[in-house]
């Protein structure tokens, strides 16, 4: 199964590393729900990786701990407006979360190619490709679903929301659209986006 810690050999202390994450995101001055929302999230993130991937590798587990890892230091707002300073600002994040856990994993013994793998994890690269790429989607996907979506949907036209549960839809692998489909109780216009064609 994709994400499974099937002949892995690192050395690396997992918990050290979730300990540091955790750490970062614990700076965040932006709450929610009362605690700092990068490391809340993270919390969220892990909750999903033992969900959908009970035999998960520590790099699906790091990179799912850190994947928001202090994202509070760079701001929309210094980007300029529209997709382009959008996409440059998304960019940024991915680079700078990245390198954080990369950081992070060495010093909590991880090697140099498991730091990368991570990075790769967590810049998307290989998205519907790399099978490790495509488990932490799911798992972002499942985090969204499960705990963001139904505030979103509150707070946004009908439109909005079934443009954004297309997209959602679009990132997820078969196995995590079908799982999605059993799990979560949706109407049947918004399900239809799950559906496997």
């Amino acid at each position: 199964m994709i994400g499974e810690n099937q002949g892995d050999t690192t050395m690396g202390d997992l918990a050290a590393a979730i300990a540091a994450i955790d750490a970062a995101n614990a700076a965040d001055p932006n709450l929610d729900d009362g605690q700092p929302e990068a490391q809340l999230y993270g919390q969220r993130m892990s909750q999903q990786v033992d969900h959908l991937f009970p035999d998960a590798s520590d790099v699906l587990k790091i990179a799912a701990r850190g994947q928001h890892i202090e994202r509070w230091t760079l701001k929309r707002a210094d980007y300029p407006e529209g997709r382009t300073g959008y996409l440059t600002w998304r960019r940024d994040l991915a680079r700078h979360h990245a390198t954080r856990v990369g950081q992070i994993m060495e010093t909590a013994g991880y090697t140099v190619d498991d730091a990368e793998t991570v990075g790769r994890m967590i810049r998307k690269e290989g998205i519907k490709r790399d099978a490790d790429v495509q488990a932490l989607e799911d798992v972002i996907c499942f985090t969204f679903l499960t705990w963001y979506f139904a505030p979103f949907a509150a707070k946004h036209p009908d439109d909005k929301v079934l443009d954004i549960v297309q997209k959602t839809a679009r990132k997820m692998s078969t196995q995590a659209r079908t799982r999605a489909l059993a799990e979560f109780d949706m109407p049947d216009h918004l399900a239809a986006a799950f559906q496997i064609d």
